[in-house]
């Protein structure tokens, strides 16, 4: 009789991971979850009640360990990260020991897990677009240049590559190369759900205007749940391998806002946003565009919203949560 299997989910409170927890638990998986001691995911609503917690900082490497020797997984997907490129300047040590160095600590403890005989654990990694973003090579592909320019980038090309390293010492060791996706979930600290909240206000009356950076940067934006399931995929697949998740579309941060208010019904978009420098990145990446063929072909994923249909999607939600008096005005 074939045993249900364990996953752990670093990170699970945070978007991607309350959606790969739900996604797991539809499959009778035992789910498990790392969160930070003090941590807002205790208190998220969107997390399943039937994920088992344990609180962990994995910035320390004993305790990263600890976990995976106190859980025994069979899967363990590496979400949890300082998930905002912006705010990564200003915390760029604990950068590199949550995005970087607990990627080693948990790996280096399923290889001895995998070689004890005991289990093969299968670890896919949350690597990064940003490890391209100066590769100044347009669509990235699983081949491209490994080239931050932020300490979040290099953070992620870090434990990225480490992957790589453990794969070949036996351990089955993947990476999600995760181009830009979104939902209802993310915080309002990032760019996208801070314009399609500020519009549902700003269609409510509550604000006249929201702030916001340079609006000339492009993205490959796609819709979360879509990425959450290719990392299923990416854990389920034959051999561990590294793939490039994305949908194959480029939009700038301008093309979004004038989306987001189109959604809301509001024509002149011009009229409600003030560019603020302070918004603006030391350094900005150049076009990250995706080229997912890889995953499509291996994998058999595609996503299935369009860019219009996210960003309408989250508008539709924060309209609805504005509506129901649920949030408040304030915008960062």
């Amino acid at each position: 009789m074939t045993s249900t299997p364990t996953v752990l989910i670093t990170g699970v409170g945070g978007q991607d991971g309350t959606y790969l927890a739900e996604k797991l638990l539809e499959r009778d998986w035992t789910v498990w979850g790392t969160r930070q001691p003090g941590s807002h995911a205790k208190h998220n609503p969107d997390l399943p009640s039937t994920v088992k917690i344990i609180e962990a900082d994995l910035s320390e490497s004993k305790t990263a360990q600890d976990v995976i020797t106190e859980i025994r997984p069979h899967y363990v997907m590496h979400l949890a990260a300082l998930s905002s490129v912006g705010q990564s300047w200003e915390r760029p040590l604990e950068t590199a020991q949550v995005n970087g160095l607990a990627a080693i600590a948990l790996m280096e403890e399923c290889l001895a897990l995998t070689k004890s005989g005991e289990r093969k654990v299968r670890f896919v990694n949350a690597s990064s677009a940003e490890i391209f973003a100066g590769a100044g090579e347009v669509p990235q592909t699983e081949q491209s240049p490994i080239v931050p320019i932020s300490p979040y980038g290099s953070a992620k090309a870090f434990s990225h590559n480490m992957v790589g390293s453990y794969r070949s010492r036996g351990l089955s060791a993947s990476n999600a190369i995760l181009y830009n996706h979104d939902s209802p979930r993310r915080p309002t600290s990032f760019v996208t759900r801070k314009i399609t909240a500020g519009v549902a206000q700003i269609a409510a009356g509550n604000i006249d205007t929201i702030s916001l950076g340079n609006l000339d940067s492009m993205r490959d934006w796609g819709w979360a749940p879509d990425y959450v399931d290719a990392m299923t995929r990416i854990a389920l697949a034959d051999e561990p391998d590294d793939f490039v998740i994305a949908t194959g579309e480029a939009h700038t941060v301008r093309a979004f806002v004038i989306a987001a208010f189109a959604a809301a019904g509001i024509p002149c978009w011009s009229d409600h946003v003030v560019i603020d420098p302070r918004f603006n990145r030391p350094a900005d990446s150049g076009v990250l565009l995706g080229n997912a063929r890889k995953a499509h072909r291996v994998l058999g994923w595609k996503p299935t919203k369009t860019f219009k249909q996210v960003v309408t999607a989250m508008v539709e939600h924060d309209m609805d949560l504005v509506a129901r008096g649920l949030v408040g005005p304030q915008i960062p």
